[in-house]
């Protein structure tokens, strides 16, 4: 099954610090983007979206707060978590910074061994489906790691779409999505798949678990959920 890493796109002009950070967050198993201008950022995040983005504020063509500012007034990418990565270090900036809509602020000299440690918490906090530590409901356990799901502690053949889905649903337990809200949060604004192709996921993906199809639930004219409850 393919790997579903988590995109970074960092948005720095620096060579030397777009080499430190990708290093860094590469040992973590992520996936790293980078850009030099705000333009760039800008067509990146319309073509595919970001799980994580970490914003220089001086950049060669606009500041990174206006390019924080468009992401937070557009609804399509405005839940995308941001840190800003810069030098600005007066408390001033920094207000600016999360009053425009960070979600954290890290000054440069930083270390890259805290940065990752605030991106994790970042997404924990904001994006479940998207950590590092192990899923489970009732028998069943997803490892992002390794990109595998068991069932009573041995491996189950599963697509990779359907993986996705349980991953999303695991990291969301007992709150219903929508079709349409499936599309969105799993995969993503920019594929085009009708509704309905959920639907044929979803029972390829009960049909996966097998005995443990039961934890996803059918909610009559509203959608889906992962729920332990009978």
């Amino acid at each position: 099954m393919a790997s579903d890493k988590t995109t970074v796109l960092i948005v720095e002009d620096e060579p030397a610090i777009v080499e430190l950070v990708t290093f860094s967050l590469r040992e973590a198993g992520w996936n790293c983007c980078a850009v030099q201008s705000v333009g760039e950022a800008w067509d990146f995040i319309q073509t595919r979206t970001p799980q994580l983005i970490l914003l220089d504020w001086m950049l060669p063509d606009q500041t990174g707060l206006r390019l924080l500012a468009r992401i937070r007034s557009d609804r399509q990418f405005n839940e995308i978590p941001v840190i800003m990565l810069t030098a600005k270090s007066m408390e001033e900036d920094k207000l600016a910074g999360l009053n425009t809509g960070a979600d954290d602020y890290v000054t440069k000299p930083f270390s890259p061994r805290e940065l990752l440690a605030r991106s994790r918490a970042l997404l924990r906090r904001k994006s479940p489906e998207h950590a590092q530590s192990t899923m489970r409901a009732a028998n069943i356990a997803l490892d992002p790691v390794s990109c595998t799901v068991s069932m009573d502690d041995q491996k189950i053949d599963i697509g990779h779409a359907e993986y996705k889905l349980l991953k999303f649903l695991l990291a969301h337990p007992e709150r219903v999505f929508s079709r349409s809200q499936l599309l969105d949060k799993v995969w993503g604004d920019h594929v085009v798949i009708e509704e309905r192709t959920v639907d044929v996921h979803v029972l390829r993906l009960r049909k996966a678990l097998k005995e443990a199809e039961h934890l996803i639930k059918t909610v009559r004219s509203v959608g889906y959920m992962l729920s332990e409850k009978t």
